[in-house]
């Protein structure tokens, strides 16, 4: 009895403190605007923006061209996912530019090089690049500034910038494979030959060939003014150049040289698309997240199987609540695994079943509750919309997917190398990639991006100074493992990049992203909990203690199946965790490790309606830096 009450008393204690938590970084405060991204370079890029009369998504489109120059996990040759709040028509629109797969990008051809996954880098990894046509979509219709406005401060970085220590040093690291690509080398390595041959922390990094790309897209917009264009019609001239003028010849021949396999008519076929978003209610919420061509989605349905259960007298990271919470994850990251895929490509997506509230019900009857559930497997929505499900036998081959002895274990040059991955490795593909953008402005536009793609060491297409997408290394070449994300032609992978909105009444209440690759949905379930369910205020929630789960498919990274299957019962643990958890939660089945950080980084803006202001709020996990006004 005594033992009960201790455990009690300490749950409630966690519970507590977890909303009175002093925060490491403090939150901000603004009534006209906020600005918060992944550099502090970028963060100023868009307070800029907003001093210049321009609105969120004006001052969102500089941040996300800053980060991009910067490589902030990022380049021009990426993609780009969003949310956007229209507060005229009160309506949330979702921006789909993410690229696709290219000309030749067929199972067959990657299988016969000997990849049981398409490759992670090199220019056989990169999907069509989507950012460019992205910001320009995202300005033109719902912006108010020209692009050459936009893009200045990205052409002052690109013409010369003090580099930051982690851009640096990831040069450095990433050298050896750098210099497989002449064009790479050339940005990358301003010092080869010495004994550091990446630039120094606070060294001026000069992209000329970017610079001169960027000028290129503003040199079209001025003269489609001078034509009497419009200001749309402008800023379309300058993404047209990049996609069918003597910008996109360049990439392609930048691309074809080195190996890859992006056409001009690939980048003339690829537009941007608007959709609208996917949502579920969380206990009087309004959350809103993109379709299944992401992974956002599957915070939909953990939030549908979370709301049903009383997860604040459970206690915020107690035994009971992290075990609750990694077995909804990982039922709803089996889901992702199977039935995530381009829904232009598969009509058929059971997206109606895996969001209702009886298939959460459903899957939640089926959790164990006294360990943990090594073999979960997807579950079945279709029975939720009438419907058979047509993929039973592919579910069962599922369970047996392996890497044959017989078959070759040849890993190409641009890939990783030995026969599995070490534990460095693998956290560093599950953390993988992408930044975030969250913009807000006093006349209600709310922006949330998380753009992705061309991270360091990226292969450089000619003399643009972009860097190609890794993305294609996100689809699979077995229907057994995803039969909605089977790598083709004109097709977009399922990617784990996941922008995010919350109303409450109809209005905004928080936007929200992090950085990161599997983990990115997993961390945000867990902000929004933090907030709706345990009272924290949006900065505390953006650095409390989160958990990771492994049981999934890794989405990024690794040749090999036995890299990218789940790791059952794998769980990463904050250092703060009691050691009273620890032993709980090693009962179960549980593999743990620790980390001194594990909040994301998460960066968003919280509307608080009482007072008719703005909270920032960025964690304290890497380099994100926010400005308010």
């Amino acid at each position: 009895m005594k033992k009960q009450h201790l455990l009690f008393g300490l749950l409630l204690f966690i519970s507590l403190t977890a909303s009175a938590q002093r925060t490491q970084k403090p939150p901000l405060h603004g009534k006209n605007w906020m600005a918060i991204t992944g550099k502090p370079l970028a963060a100023t890029a868009g307070a800029t923006v907003f001093q210049q009369g321009g609105n969120a998504v004006d001052a969102a489109c500089a941040m996300l061209a800053a980060t991009c120059t910067m490589w902030d996990v990022l380049s021009w040759g990426g993609e780009t996912q969003a949310l956007i709040y229209n507060p005229r028509t009160k309506k949330v629109i979702g921006i789909n530019a993410l690229g696709v797969a290219p000309t030749g990008a067929t199972p067959e051809f990657f299988k016969n090089k000997g990849y049981r996954f398409p490759p992670e880098y090199g220019p056989l990894a990169a999907v069509t690049p989507g950012t460019v046509g992205g910001l320009c979509h995202m300005l033109q219709n719902y912006g108010t500034m020209s692009l050459q406005q936009v893009l200045a401060p990205a052409m002052q970085l690109a013409a010369g910038y003090p580099i930051e220590a982690e851009t640096a040093n990831s040069i450095e690291r990433g050298k050896e494979r750098i210099k497989q690509w002449p064009y790479s080398k050339k940005v990358f390595l301003p010092h080869l030959g010495e004994k550091r041959e990446a630039p120094e922390a606070g060294e001026i990094f000069v992209q000329q060939d970017l610079y001169n790309t960027l000028n290129k897209m503003v040199e079209a917009e001025k003269e489609a003014l001078k034509k009497g264009k419009s200001r749309k019609e402008a800023i379309q001239a300058a993404c047209d150049r990049f996609y069918t003028g003597d910008i996109a010849k360049e990439f392609v021949r930048g691309c074809q040289e080195q190996g890859g396999l992006i056409t001009l008519q690939d980048l003339a076929n690829w537009k941007p698309k608007e959709e609208e978003p996917l949502t579920v209610n969380y206990r009087g919420v309004d959350v809103y997240k993109l379709s299944q061509w992401t992974q956002g989605p599957m915070l939909l349905q953990s939030l549908n199987m979370l709301e049903p259960l009383d997860l604040k007298t459970m206690g915020y990271n107690s035994p009971e609540y992290i075990h609750t919470l990694y077995q909804v994850m990982n039922m709803t990251l089996a889901d992702r695994d199977f039935y995530y895929g381009d829904p232009a490509r598969n009509p058929g997506q059971p997206m109606k079943g895996l969001l209702s509230k009886e298939y959460a019900k459903a899957r939640l009857a089926e959790m164990r509750k006294d360990a943990n559930d090594p073999n979960v497997q997807p579950g079945d929505p279709y029975p939720f919309e009438g419907r058979q499900n047509p993929f039973r036998d592919l579910l069962e081959a599922r369970k047996n997917i392996s890497d044959s002895a017989t078959r070759r274990q040849f890993v190409p040059a641009h890939d990783s190398t030995g026969t599995a991955m070490n534990p460095e490795d693998y956290m560093e593909r599950l953390w993988l990639g992408t930044t975030s953008v969250e913009a807000a402005d006093k006349e209600g536009w709310v922006v949330s991006i998380t753009p992705s793609g061309g991270w360091i060491p990226a292969t450089i297409a000619g003399n643009t100074g972009v860097g190609m997408s890794q993305r294609l290394q996100s689809f699979v070449l077995d229907s057994a493992i995803n039969p909605f994300n089977v790598v083709a032609p004109g097709k977009q992978p399922r990617v784990t990049l996941t922008p995010s909105l919350a109303l409450k009444n109809g209005e905004p209440m928080v936007a929200f992203a992090v950085q990161g690759g599997d983990t990115q949905d997993q961390n945000l379930l867990q902000f929004l909990v933090n907030m709706v369910d345990f009272g924290m205020t949006v900065q505390q929630a953006t650095e409390a203690a989160n958990i990771n789960t492994n049981q999934l498919w890794l989405s990024l990274g690794g040749t090999r199946i036995a890299d990218r299957k789940p790791r059952p019962g794998e769980l990463l643990l904050n250092n703060r965790i009691p050691q009273a958890t620890r032993d709980a939660l090693k009962k179960m089945g549980y593999a743990l490790s620790f980390t001194e950080r594990s909040s994301g980084p998460i960066n968003a803006i919280y509307f608080d309606k009482k007072h008719g202001t703005l909270w920032g709020g960025s964690s304290n996990h890497g380099e994100d830096y926010g400005i308010g006004w």
